[in-house]
C-alpha cells in the first residue's frame, strides 16, 4: 500500500440472505412462513429504500447490499459518502469497521480505526459515562493512559461533566451521540467512521462536532463522513463517493459528485407521490403536486422570472376536514428554507373540504436561482396534522435573463432573484 493512502477498497461485496433470521415472536415468524407459503410477500420484512424496485439487486434469497466496490482514501481526506436511502453506505462503514465481514473482495487498512456507526455504538447501558469512555478507548486499542490523558478534555468536549458517573441508561440520545462522538473524535485513531449520527445533536452540538473534524484532519487523520446533509458534505469534505444500489456511482470532487447526486434525485422524483412517507392522522391526503405556466401547460423545468403556478391536490379520507391549511415549503437540497407557500399566510380560508380539490398558488415572478429545490407539503386540519410529506418532490430551476439586461449575480452570491432598480442624483 501506499505511504499516503491508508484505506484502499477492491472489488468489495457483502450478501445477506434473506429470511434467515427470525422476527422475535412466534406470531411474526409463523404469519412470514404463511405469506412465503402462498407466494405473498412477507409482511415482516424490514429491508427498503431506494434499491427496493432493483432487480439486479435481488436473486433468489439474496440481497446485494454492497457490489464490486473499489476506492482508495488518502492520508489527511475527509471522503463523505452520500446515496439515497438503502445505497449501501452504513454497510460500507460496518465492513470497513470489522463488524461484518465482506462476503468477497478485500480492505487495506493503515492505521487504528474508531467508528461511530449509531448512537452509543460500544456502550454498555448498565456502566458509567466514565467507565465507558475507558471502555470504548481499550476497545479502540488505547492503553489506560493514553485514555486518562485524554479524559477530561472528552467530558469537557460532550458538555455532560455533572452526569459522568452516571448509567448511561439515563442519558437521553443527545448525551449519548455527545459522549460517543467525544470518544471517537478524541482517540488517536488514524481513520475516523462517522455515519448519520450527528442528525441526533442539536445545532450547535453539530456544528461543534465538524469544527473538531476540520481539527481532526488538519492533525494529518482521515475521516469517512456519511450524511445527507449536502451542505456539511460540501463544507468539510475534500473528496465524495456516491453509492446507488450498492454500487459506486461516482468517486472524486465533492461539487461535482453533489451534483451527480442532485441529478439522480431530480430524474427519479416526479410528482408520484404514491408510496412516499408520510406522517398525520390520515384524514385527508396530498395525491398529486405539479407546476404549470400561464397558460396551464404542465412544466418540468421551470426558469427563473417566469410566472409559474404550484398545483397541490388534496383529496378528503375522513368528512371532517375542517379549517384545512396546506403549505409547501421550498428547501436548497441542502436544507437551506427559500420559501413557503401557505394558504393561511396568502390568506385563502378553507372551512370545510368534502371532495377532491386542487390549491393551485400563482407566482408572478419565480425569483429562484438556477438549481435543484426540494419541496415538504403540509395540510392541517383543525389544528391536527392531516399529511405531511418530506423531501418528496423535487424540481430544477433554469437561470434566464430576470432582469432583461443579460446579466445575472455571480453563481453562489445569492440564491433569490429581486426585483429592484438603481438612480443616482448629486448632491
Amino acid at each position: 500500500m501506499a505511504s499516503d493512502v491508508v484505506i484502499r477498497v477492491h472489488k468489495l461485496s457483502k450478501h445477506y440472505r434473506l429470511g434467515v433470521i427470525n422476527h422475535g415472536t412466534l406470531y411474526r415468524d409463523l404469519q412470514s412462513w404463511w405469506a412465503k407459503a402462498r407466494g405473498k410477500h412477507d409482511p415482516n420484512t424490514t429491508l427498503g429504500g431506494t434499491w427496493s424496485h432493483s432487480r439486479f439487486r435481488t436473486e433468489g434469497d439474496i440481497f446485494r447490499a454492497l457490489e464490486d466496490v473499489s476506492f482508495e482514501v488518502r492520508r489527511g481526506e475527509i471522503l463523505g459518502i452520500i446515496g439515497g436511502n438503502g445505497a449501501g453506505k452504513s454497510t460500507l462503514l460496518k465492513v470497513l469497521s470489522r463488524i461484518t465481514a465482506p462476503t468477497s473482495g478485500w480492505i487495506g487498512l493503515s492505521g487504528r480505526v474508531a467508528s461511530l456507526l449509531e448512537v452509543g455504538t460500544g456502550f454498555h447501558p448498565e456502566l458509567t459515562g466514565r467507565e465507558n469512555v475507558f471502555l470504548s478507548g481499550a476497545i479502540l486499542g488505547m492503553s489506560r493512559r493514553e485514555i486518562s490523558q485524554k479524559f477530561d478534555e472528552i467530558v469537557d468536549f460532550a458538555e455532560i461533566s455533572q452526569f459522568i458517573d452516571t448509567p448511561v441508561k439515563r442519558y437521553s440520545s443527545g448525551m449519548y451521540v455527545r459522549l460517543a462522538f467525544s470518544v471517537a473524535a478524541h482517540l488517536e485513531s488514524e481513520i475516523l467512521l462517522v455515519d448519520e449520527v450527528l442528525a441526533v445533536g442539536d445545532i450547535s452540538f453539530q456544528r461543534k462536532c465538524l469544527g473538531k473534524m476540520e481539527d481532526i484532519v488538519s492533525g494529518g487523520r482521515t475521516i469517512l463522513f456519511v450524511s445527507h446533509n449536502m451542505a456539511a458534505i460540501e463544507n468539510l469534505c475534500t473528496r465524495a463517493l456516491v453509492l446507488k444500489e450498492g454500487r459506486v456511482d461516482f468517486h472524486g470532487e465533492v461539487k461535482e459528485g453533489i451534483r451527480h447526486y442532485y441529478d439522480y434525485f431530480g430524474e427519479t422524483k416526479g410528482n408520484n407521490l404514491e408510496g412516499a412517507a408520510r406522517t398525520g392522522d390520515g384524514r385527508a391526503r396530498i395525491t398529486d403536486v405539479w407546476f404549470s405556466d400561464a397558460e396551464g401547460n404542465q412544466l418540468t423545468i421551470l426558469k427563473s422570472g417566469q410566472e409559474i403556478q404550484l398545483h397541490i391536490c388534496v383529496d378528503p379520507v375522513a368528512e371532517n376536514c375542517r379549517n384545512l391549511i396546506l403549505a409547501a415549503g421550498v428547501t436548497t437540497l441542502q436544507g437551506e428554507g427559500v420559501l413557503h407557500l401557505s394558504t393561511e399566510t396568502g390568506g385563502l380560508v378553507v372551512p370545510h373540504l368534502d371532495a377532491r380539490s386542487v390549491f393551485t398558488c400563482t407566482l408572478p415572478r419565480l425569483t429562484l436561482r438556477g438549481g435543484y429545490y426540494s419541496m415538504n407539503l403540509f395540510l392541517s386540519s383543525n389544528g391536527i396534522v392531516a399529511d405531511w410529506l418530506q423531501d418528496t418532490f423535487r424540481f430544477q430551476v433554469e437561470d434566464a435573463d430576470f432582469y432583461g439586461t443579460g446579466k445575472l449575480p455571480p453563481e453562489g452570491y445569492s440564491t433569490f432573484l429581486a426585483d429592484f432598480s438603481w438612480a443616482v442624483t448629486k448632491e
